[in-house]
C-alpha cells in the first residue's frame, strides 16, 4: 500500500479529531484507540502516524469540541441579528431539550467531558482547554454580571447531567423543564 498524500494525511487527522470529539463526548475518553480508529474507518497503526499519544488526541479532540460550541454561539448570535438575550434564550431552550439530553455526542463538551477532565482523562493542555471554554461559555450566558453567567452555566450543566442520569424515569424531563422555567425567567 503506497503512502497517502499530505492532503489525505490532513482530511484523516480532521476526521479522527472528529470522531474522537463525538466518541469522547458520547463514552468518555476511555475510549480505546483501536475503537476509535475503527469509527473514524481508519487502521489503529494509523493513529501513531498523527499523534504522539492518546493524551495529545484528547487535548486536539478537547479543543475541537469547544471550537464547535464557539461557532454555534456565534451562529445563534447572527440568528438573531446580535441581540444576546435571544440567542441566550434559543441556547438555554435547545440546551435543556430531551434532544440535547439523548444526543451527548453533538453536545456540550462542558457537561460530557467533566469527569474525564477531572480524572486526568487528558493532559494538562486539555485541562487548559477545558477551563477556557467554561469560561467563554459563561461569558456568553452573563449579562453585564460575570458571576450571571456562571450560575447560569452551573444550572445548565447540573440538570443536564442529572437528566441524563435519571433518562427513563419521569424525573428526567422534569429536571429540564425546572431548570428551563427558572433560567428563561430571567433571560
Amino acid at each position: 500500500m503506497g503512502r497517502v498524500s499530505q492532503a489525505q494525511a490532513e482530511e484523516n487527522r480532521r476526521r479522527v479529531v472528529d470522531t474522537a470529539s463525538r466518541l469522547f463526548r458520547e463514552q468518555g475518553t476511555q475510549v480505546s484507540v483501536a475503537d476509535l480508529m475503527k469509527a473514524a474507518g481508519l487502521t489503529h497503526g494509523a493513529f501513531y502516524k498523527q499523534f504522539a499519544s492518546k493524551e495529545a488526541l484528547v487535548d486536539e479532540a478537547t479543543a475541537h469540541a469547544f471550537d464547535e460550541l464557539a461557532r454555534r454561539q456565534t451562529a445563534g448570535l447572527a440568528q438573531y441579528d446580535g441581540r444576546r438575550e435571544a440567542a441566550q434564550r434559543a441556547l438555554i431552550d435547545a440546551y435543556l431539550s430531551v434532544e440535547h439530553r439523548d444526543d451527548a455526542a453533538d453536545g456540550c463538551p462542558v457537561a460530557a467531558l467533566a469527569t474525564d477532565i477531572a480524572r486526568e482523562g487528558g493532559g494538562p493542555e486539555a485541562r487548559r482547554v477545558y477551563a477556557e471554554g467554561v469560561a467563554d461559555f459563561a461569558g456568553f450566558l452573563g449579562d453585564d454580571d460575570d458571576q450571571d453567567g456562571i450560575v447560569r452555566l452551573c444550572t445548565l450543566f447540573g440538570a443536564l447531567v442529572l437528566s441524563r442520569a435519571t433518562k427513563g424515569s419521569p424525573l428526567s424531563e422534569e429536571i429540564l423543564a425546572a431548570a428551563r422555567a427558572a433560567l428563561t425567567e430571567t433571560a
